[in-house]
């Protein structure tokens, strides 16, 4: 067991972060437990932020990771609103606070996340421009889709990935009136491809949202303070009273840069490089979550995954890591959506040009149906939308690589636990 007298700390406040903490005391370690958050919110869970807190069907309490008293109960010095801008190897301290606080520490975890990338154009400084990725930005923008929804407001986002869709399916319950503006083809263009990127562009044009595809936000015009439109590079200017900038995120890689940690390249997402047990290439320093880029032995490459599932395991995995348990973190990549009455969820890493086809299973047409991304008769994911409890036997045809019949994969009536046998 490791020495009671050690001092554990994590830089970062959210889920990874709360959940490493967590699993530091329930793996039984005694000595000191310190998480630095920069935000004054104690640790909350990001997924609600673009479903149900945004839609109002969650109370703000229900997003928190632990109950305020929890830190106390369980030994865990928590310093909210506090950032980190140093870490020092070779004394093995970091630096905290307006005050200059320094603490040493034994084992170092960063759980620093990403940030939402900025629009690059005119008018982004405009008060009516907005990001979602903090509780903050939530409450705000929150607020701004009712004001929308009963002034009949026009709401325009950047970008057709999933905090694009969630954020335009909840300003059309609002009521708001929905453009989206993206450069690719359809949504979701780059994770699901073209064939499953189309089903949810029908899904938003059945609730009344708007887009325009192939094009990119040049400026966003405004007087006094207040927005008043958009221009595109397709020519086209599109008046609205709000834009939500949702063109992705970036790695919170600073404070590893700083202190000379070996980062990933862009290819494989970026990031802060560590090994299979999440370790840097400082052994006493290690990285969980958005900002951790990891090799994955199933998929043969280096990912960094920016999902819920990936920090609620990643975080408590670097704990263990830490404590000196083997540890090799190699999860199947999981996330989830609802939009409307859809339900889905997402299992496995099959980025453009890696498979041969998409098999379908069910009705495509009707919104029921499992899609399968196949590459020489193996499974490298699969995304099930309004059909449940088929995650388990989706990631195992996906870890086992089995070769199997796409026929039978594509017959509802072939029970999927039986293709990987």
């Amino acid at each position: 067991m490791v020495d009671a007298d050690q001092t554990f700390v994590i830089v970062g406040g959210g889920l990874a972060g709360a959940k490493a903490a967590e699993a530091l005391r329930a793996e039984g370690f005694t000595g000191r437990v310190i998480l630095v958050c920069d935000e004054r919110d104690h640790p909350y869970e990001r997924p609600p932020l673009s479903k149900g807190y945004l839609l109002g069907k969650q109370e703000r309490g229900s997003v928190f990771v632990h109950e305020p008293a929890w830190y106390a109960r369980n030994d865990v010095e928590l310093h909210l609103g506090q950032t980190v801008d140093a870490v020092d190897r070779a004394a093995k301290t970091v630096h905290y606070g307006e005050d200059g606080t320094h603490v040493r520490y034994d084992k170092l975890l960063l759980a620093t996340g990403a940030e939402p990338r900025r629009l690059d154009v005119p008018g982004t400084g405009l008060a009516g421009v907005h990001h979602l990725r903090r509780l903050a930005h939530a409450e705000r923008l929150r607020s701004v889709l009712a004001h929308l929804g009963r002034d009949n407001g026009h709401l325009v986002i950047a970008g057709a990935g999933w905090i694009g869709l969630e954020v335009a399916a909840a300003a059309r319950e609002y009521g708001a009136e929905v453009t989206v503006v993206e450069p690719s083809a359809t949504p979701l263009h780059h994770v699901l491809g073209p064939e499953l990127g189309q089903i949810f562009a029908e899904l938003h044009r059945e609730h009344g949202v708007r887009f325009r595809f192939g094009a990119r936000l040049t400026e966003i015009v405004g007087q006094d303070g207040v927005v008043l439109a958009v221009r595109t590079d397709d020519g086209e200017e599109h008046p609205c009273h709000g834009v939500l900038a949702a063109i992705g995120a970036a790695p919170r890689i600073a404070l590893a840069e700083s202190a000379g940690l070996e980062l990933a390249d862009r290819a494989h997402g970026g990031g802060i490089a560590v090994d299979e047990r999440l370790r840097t290439s400082d052994p006493d320093i290690y990285a969980a979550g958005d900002v951790a880029s990891f090799p994955h032995g199933l998929f043969d490459t280096r990912l960094r995954v920016e999902h819920w599932a990936n920090a609620l395991n990643g975080g408590p995995a670097a704990a263990r890591a830490m404590l000196g348990q083997e540890v090799v973190y190699d999860r199947v990549p999981y996330f989830f959506t609802d939009q409307y009455d859809l339900g889905m969820e997402y299992s496995g890493w099959a980025p453009p040009g890696s498979y041969d086809e998409v098999v379908i299973r069910g009705d495509a047409g009707k919104r029921e149906f499992i899609a399968f991304w196949v590459k020489e008769g193996r499974v490298l994911a699969g995304m099930n939308v309004n059909v449940w409890d088929v995650t388990d036997p989706i990631q195992h045809l996906i870890r086992t690589q089995a070769q199997v019949d796409t026929e039978a994969l594509a017959d509802p009536h072939v029970p999927l636990d039986g293709l990987a046998s």
